[in-house]
């Protein structure tokens, strides 16, 4: 970047006093200071795109190696288990056994739940302070508008207007 020290700034300001004037200079300084800022965002609108694209980018390419993660412990699982399943069925069917009284068992099936009433009284909206603490300390228990909260403390004799 370009390194400004103060004699520098100090001397340009000298010259633009001289060419620009007295009156046009701080309106022109204005106007730089503006463009200079619009300047300053754009840049920094342009750093923050080439930022969230590159992001953007990464993750794409992690979400592909995830995807190949997945789709390569996913045929790992199905070959073990078709493995499996194909040593489990050539001992099955190489059994000697030929006794039509045994039999598959049949899977376990939990009864169904019954309804049980939930014992809760919607419509009654109970609070977690009892009525008796909230006598004793002054808690309010119901609420006042705005005008009967006035009412009960207009002092006596006051005229309302």
């Amino acid at each position: 970047m370009i390194d400004f020290g103060f004699d520098k700034i100090a001397l340009i300001g000298a010259v633009a006093l001289i060419v620009i004037g007295p009156e046009k200079l701080p309106r022109v300084a204005r106007t730089m200071g503006a463009l200079f800022g619009k300047a300053q965002r754009y840049v920094a609108d342009v750093k923050a795109e080439v930022n969230r694209s590159i992001e953007l980018e990464d993750l794409k390419k992690m979400k592909t190696q995830f995807e190949d993660a997945a789709r390569d412990v996913e045929s790992t699982v199905r070959s073990e288990v078709d493995s499996a399943s194909a040593a489990f069925q050539s001992d099955w069917g190489s059994s000697d056994s030929t006794d039509p009284s045994i039999a598959a068992p049949e899977p376990y099936s939990p009864p169904a739940p019954s309804y049980r009433n939930p014992k809760k009284n919607w419509r009654l909206k109970r609070g977690s302070t009892p009525q008796w603490y909230k006598q004793r300390t002054g808690i309010r228990t119901k609420a006042l508008s705005g005008a009967a909260r006035v009412a009960r403390f207009r002092p006596p004799g006051a005229k309302s207007a």
